[in-house]
């Protein structure tokens, strides 16, 4: 499961190296969420809080969300984004220290990417 974090870790880095855009904040979604002990780790590795959905089936309720939108169900964005709601927050507990050796760690023994 580490390394699973570490890997997402290291494409936000690269996101961050590319653009300059630091991430605020993770939605997630997939099997992975059942684990409260890989979003806890996942929020820890990066920094920043992990969010899980009401909603888990995120693909399908995209799919109906855009649906609705081409019928005119919805208005707009603004009135689907009214729809989304949080189900749970895990915010980092690692300090930053403590979270940049067990990075450094993870690269020196090749267990990210």
């Amino acid at each position: 499961m580490e390394a699973t974090a570490y890997q997402a870790k290291e494409v936000f880095d690269a996101i961050y190296a590319d653009s300059n855009v630091h991430l605020k904040a993770l939605k997630v979604d997939g099997g992975g969420i059942a684990s409260q002990l890989l979003m806890q780790f996942q929020a820890d590795c990066i920094g920043v809080p992990v969010i899980k959905p009401l909603v888990q089936e995120t693909t399908a309720m995209g799919a109906a969300f855009a649906a609705g939108l081409a019928i005119d169900l919805w208005k707009d964005l603004d009135e689907i984004r009214e729809l989304w709601h949080v189900a749970k927050v895990w915010t980092p507990q690692m300090p930053k220290d403590e979270r940049d050796k067990n990075w450094h760690g993870c690269k020196k023994y090749g267990m990210g990417g």
